[in-house]
């Protein structure tokens, strides 16, 4: 939660300032702890979130750990340039066969908004410094926060195994940049279209959409308008959509929505996604044998990348 771009502090979510005292700042969490209890009325992922915050500066050691990395990440930077699956050096184990960039599309887009903005075009030396980050417009931090999101989706994925197959930044519709799928994944399980989104922030959900301060319109609907646009195109059927989102900002792990629209989907948290994936959304379909190879081919022979 803390290293998004999008992110409050631990002190915003505490509501005190950086500089406050010990005392001021134990009862400030327990005073937020009171307010966003789910007993008494409160929010559960801001409650979640309240205790995580605490966590991170509630001891004098750890808030010192905290204050020296500015409760940032160490870098907002991809491990690197050209994104490949991760995996240690002895790691001999099969991974998912996979395709496309993850984030490739948002990161781009970034990095010419973000020289844009600075006025230093290609002169900014590094325009992932988390002190420069917090300072550009929420729109352009939303872009970094969301292809981060893609990345730590494909690494879950990759974990998976050689059962699964998946493409990213699947162009949708080629006249419209910003109309794409985030991720494809195929395996015994079934075939998934998924968002990885990160609005900076406690989601809710109401009558099957995501909701939210910091949600943009209507993900749920949006990602199974452009799945069942995919589906039509490569003459396919998808078993559902999930959304990922991180840990923090979401109350409960796995959240099964029903269908929308015909289409079964799910959000689920970051940690919470290789299990769905294994297991299945309620609802959907198991894919196996000759029908996940003939998946598999018509999925190649159309995919193109944003």
């Amino acid at each position: 939660m803390f290293d998004s771009p999008l992110s409050a502090s631990a002190y915003e979510v505490l509501t005190v300032a950086p500089d406050a005292s010990d005392e001021e700042l134990r009862r400030a969490y327990r005073l937020r702890l009171r307010q966003t209890h789910p007993d008494t009325g409160g929010d559960a992922a801001l409650f979640v979130q309240v205790q995580r915050a605490w966590e991170l500066v509630g001891t004098p050691e750890a808030r010192a750990a905290y204050d020296r990395g500015h409760g940032f990440g160490a870098s907002y930077e991809p491990d690197t340039p050209q994104w490949r699956p991760p995996h240690a050096p002895n790691d001999t184990r099969p991974r998912a066969r996979s395709f496309g960039q993850p984030g490739g599309w948002r990161r781009e887009r970034y990095l010419t908004l973000m020289r844009e903005w600075s006025g230093r075009g290609t002169t900014l030396e590094n325009p992932y410094d988390p002190a420069l980050v917090r300072r550009a417009p929420r729109e352009i931090r939303r872009l970094l926060a969301d292809a981060i999101a893609e990345e730590a989706t494909a690494r879950i994925v990759g974990e998976l195994g050689m059962g699964y197959t998946v493409w990213h930044d699947v162009a949708v519709d080629p006249r419209d940049p910003d109309a794409k799928l985030d991720h494809i994944v195929l395996g015994p399980s079934g075939l998934y279209g998924l968002l990885s989104e990160d609005v900076g922030g406690p989601i809710r959900l109401r009558r099957g959409e995501i909701i939210g301060d910091g949600v943009d319109g209507t993900p749920v609907a949006t990602l199974v308008a452009r799945t069942r646009a995919m589906a039509r195109f490569a003459r396919v059927k998808f078993s559902g959509v999930i959304v990922v989102v991180p840990d923090d900002d979401i109350a409960t792990a796995i959240e099964e929505l029903g269908k929308v629209k015909g289409v079964p989907v799910a959000v689920v948290a970051q940690s919470a996604l290789s299990t769905v994936l294994r297991r299945g959304v309620a609802g959907a379909r198991d894919i196996g044998g000759n029908e996940l190879f003939d998946i598999r081919t018509r999925l190649q022979q159309v995919v193109q990348f944003a």
